[in-house]
């Protein structure tokens, strides 16, 4: 405890009290030692009286020293607990703990880790923690702002006086910490800070806290993350079982933006809560067959329109769907129906909102200073200063975090090239080169490095997935062996190529085969997603159904057999909401899906061809076994262009069930069109997308064939098959 004896020592310190520059009020405030006893002195700006009541009994009354600052003598050497009893104008009295009277509720190793950039679980020191601290209930708050004149917690529990509540500053850390008593769950709470070179305070969230107010409204809520009872260890036992080895196993991603997969007509046309969502998305999930689904971002964020992706509650889900628990509950319950959750997660940049992290203690501290590296002009958004300690901690501990608290089984990382090249979307002289010279962001690869070093050694079983649309070597490889250190990597460019064949008029595709051939060469150089996503169905750019060419049986035939083709390609899978029934029209995030299109014959197969191919990938192993491995893929023919036909195999690791597709994308059918196969015998037709239950024209097979010893395509064995117009068609060993 700090001494003050000098008069003028203790008015020096009253005005940088007052004038909110203190950057320890604990060494004035509180209770301390003083020569025969003990001082109090309580920051009371307007009140009248101030008494102490010590918790054994007895008052001390306070004498006003200066400007709102009251002192009281004890001749006793013993420090004490005791509550402060303050009298404002017309008899007002609040009595409550004194929160100077209570030691840090921050250690040395946490402010010396947090200093590293090395502390894995940096929620459970900063932000806002309701616990006991000395035996009595409140909350710590603790935040990061090296370069702050002053930091006070503001809220409802002191009017949002700025006076009430400075913080300590815990020596070099540049973390400001204070407990206040009484204060518990619920309470709504900002930080004002004072910038060290003047100007007007800011008043900013909790970059760490776990619960926001309803947006648009955007104070921080204090919340206790302890509460929710888990039941899904039997799935976590699962998913770690998997560990060694996640590429083996079938990924069939929904990937689904909460607020408009479903609306409550009956409620103004609301979006369903967390709670809600749960049973209806897992029944649906379930009936559809897919094993994951894929949220996109639920991190708060203040523009409904930005989908999730300009995040400014990193560690806070949008309270947009319910209460931080409720979330918990959507996870749990689809854990404990066998689907796994992975959510879409920004590191990349946040937005400029004024109570956001954007200069946040009045410089550019997450940011760099320089908009030539901080600012990202696509978005209007700023970028994170990787190359700093603290920041790289607050978003790797950020990852871990999402896994850790809400049990997530995927991160899919967003812009990742974004990050990786310093002159992304910038014009020359517009960029800063690297320390080399070059335009890799070694900062930002170092970052994405430790992350997912960090996500691979403590959560064991849980994927990363990387969108990163360019050719950046080895994005899903081992770092050990010079990769990023992903899981997985979206394959945008067969999405490209794939999407630009399909649209074309059948008459043209022979000139465009190579768009879905030339994906088979690169195919294995990374592990990877094939992604029909969101942004493929924003900003003008159609439906699915709608980007196909011809009329509308055509349309739905060629969204047949564009699904048919990529359920068959090596990749895992993933399909945005709405894509699976056919949605007509463009996705909105303002409105629900067209639920009502099931009505129609083209939807309504179209979505029962997405079951259907679901339940044949996730049980037939030459479909996912080694999609990562040139010996689970065999052309049988990739050069037939002038009837728009392609046929191959996929192998599983045995090298026994494997199975034969053919795909006809011409409008006519081919009728004893021969095709090889690897071995003698009857073959099923286990999947027809022209099948009469799809919304087909029911041409095909008769349910079999069978390959005679006639050598063809390479193989020892072929048979004549019917392929229907606009259809792929599979084939398994009887």
């Amino acid at each position: 405890m700090t001494k003050l004896s000098d008069p003028a020592e203790v008015e020096r310190q009253i005005a940088a009290l007052t004038e909110l520059r203190h950057p320890d009020p604990h060494a004035l405030l509180g209770i301390h030692p003083e020569g025969d006893g003990v001082v109090i002195r309580a920051f009371r700006p307007n009140a009248e009286k101030v008494v102490a009541l010590p918790d054994g009994g007895g008052r001390v009354e306070l004498r006003h020293l200066s400007r709102g600052v009251f002192e009281g003598r004890v001749t006793n050497t013993e420090l004490f607990r005791y509550r402060l009893e303050v009298t404002y104008p017309g008899n007002r009295v609040f009595t409550f703990r004194d929160p100077y009277s209570f030691l840090p509720t921050l250690g040395e190793l946490d402010l010396h880790l947090i200093g590293e950039g090395r502390h894995e679980r940096l929620w459970e020191r900063l932000g806002a923690h309701p616990l006991h601290h000395h035996g009595v209930a409140g909350t710590a708050f603790a935040v990061w702002a090296p370069t702050a004149a002053s930091v006070s917690v503001v809220g409802d529990f002191n009017g949002w006086d700025g006076r009430l509540h400075p913080m300590r500053r815990m020596g070099a850390s540049g973390v400001w910490e204070l407990f206040i008593p009484e204060v518990g769950e619920g309470t709504r709470y900002k930080f004002e800070i004072r910038p060290q070179h003047g100007g007007p305070f800011l008043l900013k969230a909790d970059p760490l806290a776990f619960r926001t107010e309803v947006p648009p409204l955007t104070a921080s809520v204090v919340h206790d993350l302890g509460h929710y009872p888990w039941g899904d260890a039997s799935w976590l036992a699962q998913r770690a079982k998997r560990a060694k080895d996640v590429y083996p196993h079938p990924f069939a991603i929904y990937e689904l933006h909460l607020g408009s997969w479903r609306h409550v007509v009956e409620d103004a046309g609301r979006p369903l809560t967390y709670r809600e969502i749960a049973p209806a998305l897992a029944d649906y999930v379930k009936q559809q067959g897919f094993t994951h689904v894929e949220l996109l971002p639920i991190a708060e964020h203040p523009y409904g329109g930005s989908w999730g992706y300009q995040v400014t509650g990193y560690y806070a889900p949008t309270a947009r769907y319910g209460h931080p628990d409720d979330l918990r509950y959507l996870i749990d319950y689809l854990h404990q129906h066998e689907i796994g959750v992975i959510v879409d997660w920004v590191p990349g940049h946040f937005p400029k909102d004024a109570h956001g992290l954007g200069r946040f203690d009045g410089t550019a501290l997450y940011e760099h200073a320089d908009p030539r590296q901080g600012t990202q002009p696509d978005w209007g958004t700023l970028v994170f200063n990787f190359g700093r300690n603290e920041v790289k901690n607050f978003l790797v501990a950020n990852a871990l975090f999402w896994i850790d608290q809400y049990h997530v089984d995927g991160l899919r990382v967003d812009a990742v090239a974004s990050m990786l090249y310093l002159d992304y979307s910038r014009p020359p002289g517009q960029w800063i080169p690297n320390r080399s010279g070059g335009r890799e962001n070694l900062e930002a690869i170092a970052f994405l490095r430790e992350m997912n070093d960090a996500v691979r050694r403590l959560h064991p079983g849980v994927v990363t997935i990387a969108e990163e649309s360019t050719a950046w070597p080895k994005v899903s490889q081992p770092i050990s062996e010079g990769g990023l250190g992903f899981h997985f990597k979206w394959n945008m460019g067969w999405m490209h190529d794939t999407l630009l064949y399909f649209s074309k008029d059948p008459i043209h595709r022979r000139f465009h085969h190579n768009n879905l051939t030339f994906g088979l060469l690169y195919a294995f150089s990374e592990h990877f997603v094939l992604p029909l996503s969101h942004d493929e169905v924003v900003h003008g750019k159609g439906s699915l159904l709608a980007k196909m060419p011809g009329d509308e049986w055509q349309k739905f035939a060629n969204l047949r057999a564009l699904f048919g083709w990529m359920w068959s390609h090596p990749g895992k899978k993933l399909l945005f909401m709405g894509g699976e029934f056919g949605q007509g029209r463009e996705w909105s995030e303002a409105r629900s899906l067209d639920w009502h299109q099931l009505e129609h014959w083209g939807h309504r197969g179209l979505q029962k061809l997405v079951a259907d191919l679901n339940r044949l990938y996730v049980t037939e192993p030459a479909l996912f076994e080694q999609d990562d491995m040139p010996l689970g893929f065999q052309w049988l023919q990739a050069d037939a262009a002038e009837v728009n036909v392609f046929a191959f195999v996929r192998w599983p690791k045995n090298g026994e069930r494997h199975l034969v597709c053919a795909a006809n994308l011409a409008p006519v059918p081919r009728e004893r069109y021969r095709i090889g196969f690897p071995k003698a015998g009857p073959y099923v037709e286990a999947l027809n997308t022209d099948a009469e239950d799809y919304g087909g024209s029911g041409m095909g097979n008769l349910g079999q064939v069978v390959a005679t010893e006639v050598p063809w395509d390479g193989q020892p064995a072929s048979a004549e098959v019917t392929l229907p117009p606009l259809s792929v068609v599979w084939f398994t060993p009887s």
